[in-house]
């Protein structure tokens, strides 16, 4: 047998090795769609294990594969060191200027290695190492493709449904949409296509997590910017969407071009764009209401179907009482509330529903208590308590510093009788002020308090009752505390009461109120306040 002739047999099995690898590595950077000098770095790090195996876990070893030809090149790295402690990983620097004179103190020497056949248990292990190196950059891979599509609608397949929830197959990775994101009563089975909406996409332990909901309000919002070419163009701009999905939805759209109608056009010729939307969310009816930056004008639009009487808006609450006619009540409140929560979704406002009798009932009511109040305070008859209370005034207080003229005016009063009645409005005020004085004192109220700014003795008897007694004590309310606070959940506003809520106190003056207690109490200083009104607000910087 000829030497030269096994010589050249060998080589041309090493060069076919080479060429396998690199096909090998290409062959799976396609089909995973990742980058080959990943799949090429993942092969090097299994040569790496497979070789530690061989020549000791503890030895440094480094593999480098030639990405034109698949060579294979493995060295031993050795630690340029003063004394060496561990002859498998450090030279010393005499051994190391023997070899290089130009060797320093932490630089590597590399020695040539062999190369290697790998034995079953060591092939094995290279395997392992490359897949789970190539699930990585796969995952990564599919991360970077699909984070920035958060808000997007995609389309997939059905892989598998498991317990309720669907896994869609997006061809270049997996979603879910667990089984609270689906509209009710819709089914899946494999192998059916799926539109939904990306609601969030996070980096997990087992790789990127693909979230879809068919329930979320924006998912709605992308079809009809999908089938309404206005929309996508931003003449009209829908400005909000409530639903509940499978069933109703109000979506609020204004124009931009006074002569596009924003509802029309939604809406589409016979009705067919809306139809459209309808179809792929199992026939959920949907409301298109016109947007008004009116709170009032856009509640009453919100309410549709029904007619609405009268509204009556209390903006620091964000809450509106809508005034219907008796036969209207049932379509405004919707089956099962239906109609005003999507409504309250959609204005962001609490809204409250009483028929024109309940409205009556009520201001009679509350005639008949104004009636009885001034009567006993100011020691009338009830003709006289009903015609102040006829008259508009709310409280005694109002009664007390409003100008003479305005109750000498009132038929039937003269100058005399206004002096006398404001006389007895101001004595009783300053009864109740007493009583409500000694109860502070029995409560313990430190009389500093008072100072504060916006002080009253019925605010000092309501937090004296919350077992505040001195100025230290007061600084350390939150003005949430106070004022109270609201929390939107499921759609609803739920609102907190604070200590101060029965009083006409706005978060502003609360805020002064403890900034004020904190200086005093010595929390904070003048130049602590001057720096802190200096410093833009969020809106400032935003303008800015």
């Amino acid at each position: 047998m000829n030497p030269k002739g096994n010589f050249k047999e060998k080589n041309m099995a090493v060069s076919a090795n080479r060429l396998e690898l690199l096909q090998i590595a290409d062959a799976v950077a396609r089909e995973k769609s990742i980058d080959r000098e990943i799949v090429i770095a993942a092969m090097a790090d299994a040569i790496q294990k497979a070789a530690r195996s061989r020549y000791g876990q503890e030895t440094n070893i480094r593999a480098d594969i030639n990405a034109k030809t698949g060579e294979i090149k493995l060295q031993r790295l050795l630690e340029v060191v003063d004394h060496v402690e561990d002859p498998v990983t450090q030279i010393s620097m005499e051994a190391a200027r023997d070899r290089n004179p130009d060797a320093q103190p932490g630089d590597f020497l590399a020695d040539q290695l062999p190369p290697m056949d790998f034995g079953r248990i060591a092939a094995q292990s290279a395997k392992q190492v490359i897949v789970q190196k190539v699930r990585e950059a796969e995952r990564d891979r599919q991360y970077d493709e699909y984070k920035d599509r958060v808000g997007e609608i995609i389309n997939g397949s059905v892989k598998r449904v498991e317990y309720g929830n669907v896994i869609v197959d997006l061809g270049r990775g997996e979603a879910i949409v667990r089984r609270d994101e689906l509209i009710p009563r819709e089914t899946f089975r494999y192998g059916d296509r799926v539109r939904a909406y990306v609601y969030d996409v996070r980096r997990e332990q087992r790789g990127p997590q693909i979230f879809l909901s068919r329930t979320h309000p924006q998912f709605m919002a992308k079809l009809f910017t999908m089938e309404v070419p206005e929309i996508y163009d931003g003449i009209i701009e829908i400005k909000s969407v409530a639903r509940d999905p499978g069933s109703r939805a109000k979506i609020a759209v204004i124009s931009r071009d006074s002569s596009i109608d924003p509802v029309g056009a939604c809406v589409g010729m016979r009705g067919s764009r809306v139809q459209a939307v309808v179809g792929e969310l199992q026939g959920e009816k949907i409301d298109i209401i016109p947007w008004s930056p009116e709170p009032a004008s856009f509640i009453v639009n919100a309410l549709q179907p029904a007619e609405v009487s009268k509204v009556v808006l209390d903006e620091d609450a964000e809450r509106i009482e809508v005034v219907v006619p008796d036969d209207q009540l049932s379509l405004a409140i919707g089956r099962r509330g239906q109609n005003v929560r999507l409504a309250s979704q959609l204005t962001g406002w609490d809204i409250d529903i009483l028929t024109e009798q309940e409205e009556s009932e009520r201001r009679q009511k509350e005639f008949v208590e104004r009636s009885n109040l001034f009567m006993e305070a100011l020691d009338v008859d009830e003709m006289v308590g009903q015609v102040l209370a006829s008259e508009g005034f709310a409280s005694v207080e109002e009664i007390a510093y409003v100008d003479a003229d305005d109750i000498s005016s009132i038929d039937g009063f003269d100058e005399d009788t206004a002096t006398e009645i404001q006389q007895r409005a101001q004595e009783y005020l300053g009864r109740i002020e007493e009583e409500r004085d000694a109860r502070r004192k029995e409560l313990g109220v430190a009389d500093e308090l008072r100072d504060l700014p916006g002080m009253t003795n019925a605010i000092l008897v309501a937090v004296g009752e919350d077992g505040v007694k001195t100025i230290e004590d007061f600084a350390g309310y939150a003005v949430d505390e106070l004022t109270g606070w609201r929390e939107r959940k499921d759609g609803e506003t739920i609102n907190y009461p604070g200590i101060l809520s029965s009083f006409e106190v706005s978060r502003a003056d609360a805020e002064q109120m403890v900034l004020a207690a904190r200086l005093k109490a010595g929390w904070i200083t003048e130049e602590d306040l001057a720096a802190a009104e200096a410093e833009p607000t969020a809106e400032e910087e935003v303008a800015g």
